[in-house]
């Protein structure tokens, strides 16, 4: 057995033992004064919507290597299973630091699945080229600055909850975004990167999955729940309406592409996913969807022949057409919205207040694009150290390095 699958049993299994160890101690203890982990809550519904949403949907979302499905699925359910936890005790904290009392026990767990969402796209970014190891530690220290930047925003901007947790989107595209800089580039000549049909299928798969749930995923958080449901579902419909027709315009054949309409039928989801608890007028929410996707399909032709080679970016899911700029539209829509509305009934002697409201919102965005950037940079750095075992470039994009395969599936 070669000497990387011998260093790969040695530390894995133990690195997930350990973690999962503290994580029951840290579990054991808790924190005082919030909630009980047992408290009634109706959130049931909306909880089992996320959960499939998160492993099921982005599980097989992420399936669109060849020879990397194995490894998407896994990784992804690990990942999240880890992670939801690590997000529960995180919760917590940043409940206990602001001196408040938390929600109900599985209302908190479903908010552990929206903040998991971060680490979920930033690792569609490295698909192929991040091993277990590198993963779940970009899992935890992911997590740790997500939760940093909801404090930040919620404490001393007084952001609402909402709009933090739905910052996740952007938070998890351009950490990932930063965090694949940091690794070498793919060989010209390995071609293990590219898809086929039975792939795609199974990728389009999880997108109905998750485009189906969406609503139930911007609801979870706002007060307003229908409103937010019928506004997702309005900007997802109007959003894969337009994803088909831009995709036919802007081909050279007139066909569809289904790469493009797999990360186009999503956007409107998460554009609205700041707005959905303020619009009154179903026309805007449909107008967003309909922004989102024309900026996700004629970002895509952009991102992927300047921004992704000038960068030196291997984003292998596309997150950035698919959720990051869709998500910088989300943050700038919401800051118009807050202005247009609150101006409505605001008087000219509190334009001040006007101002500040617009001033808070851009800095939430700012802070949270801001350090997603930069700690994805800082860990990037972190993950290439020899002690996480990077895995050499003729080894991305194969399940073999971590699965055990029959020789027709990955001749597949």
């Amino acid at each position: 057995m070669p000497s990387r699958y011998l260093s790969f049993r040695c530390s894995v299994p133990w690195l997930i033992l350990v973690l999962q160890a503290l994580l029951l101690l840290r579990s054991f203890f808790g924190f005082p004064g919030v909630s009980d982990t047992y408290s009634s809550s109706n959130s049931y519904p909306e909880f089992q919507d996320v959960n499939h949403m998160v492993i099921f949907g982005f599980g097989f979302f992420l399936m669109v290597l060849r020879r990397y499905g194995f490894s998407s699925t896994g990784f992804n359910f690990l990942l999240v299973v880890l992670g939801v936890q690590c997000s529960v005790l995180a919760e917590d904290l940043l409940v206990f630091l602001r001196g408040e009392r938390n929600a109900a026990g599985l209302q908190s767990l479903a908010k552990a699945f929206v903040s998991v969402t971060a680490v979920v796209i930033s690792t569609g970014a490295v698909l192929g080229r991040a091993n277990p190891v590198q993963l779940i530690a970009m899992t935890l220290v992911e997590l740790i600055f997500f939760y940093v930047s909801r404090y930040i925003n919620e404490t001393f901007l007084e952001v609402s909850e909402h709009l933090t947790g739905m910052h996740v989107f952007l938070f998890g595209a351009y950490f990932g975004l930063a965090l694949a800089s940091r690794f070498p580039e793919a060989p010209p000549g390995l071609d293990k990167d590219r898809s086929t049909p039975k792939s795609e299928l199974f990728s389009v798969l999880g997108t109905v999955f998750v485009w189906v749930f969406w609503p139930s995923f911007n609801s979870i958080l706002p007060y307003l729940k229908m409103q937010a449901v019928l506004n997702t579902y309005l900007a997802l419909a109007v959003s894969a309406v337009a994803a088909f027709m831009l995709s036919a315009l802007t081909s050279r054949d007139g066909k569809f592409r289904m790469a493009q309409i797999r990360s186009a039928v999503l956007a409107g989801g998460v554009t609205i996913s700041c707005t959905a608890e303020r619009i009154h007028h179903p026309w805007i929410a449909m107008l967003l969807g309909l922004l989102a996707t024309v900026i996700t399909i004629l970002g895509s032709h952009c991102v992927q022949r300047c921004f992704n080679p000038a960068l030196k970016l291997q984003d292998t899911s596309g997150v950035h057409f698919t959720f990051g700029l869709p998500a910088v539209l989300g943050a700038v829509a919401a800051v118009v919205l807050a202005v247009v509305e609150d101006g409505i009934d605001t008087r000219w002697n509190e334009l001040s207040r006007l101002g500040y409201d617009a001033f808070v919102y851009i800095g939430a965005f700012c802070q949270t694009i801001s350090t997603a950037l930069i700690t994805g940079l800082i860990t990037g750095l972190i993950l290439n150290i020899k002690l996480l075992k990077a895995v050499h470039v003729s080894k991305y994009f194969d399940d073999q390095f971590y699965w055990e395969v029959s020789f027709k599936i990955i001749s597949d």
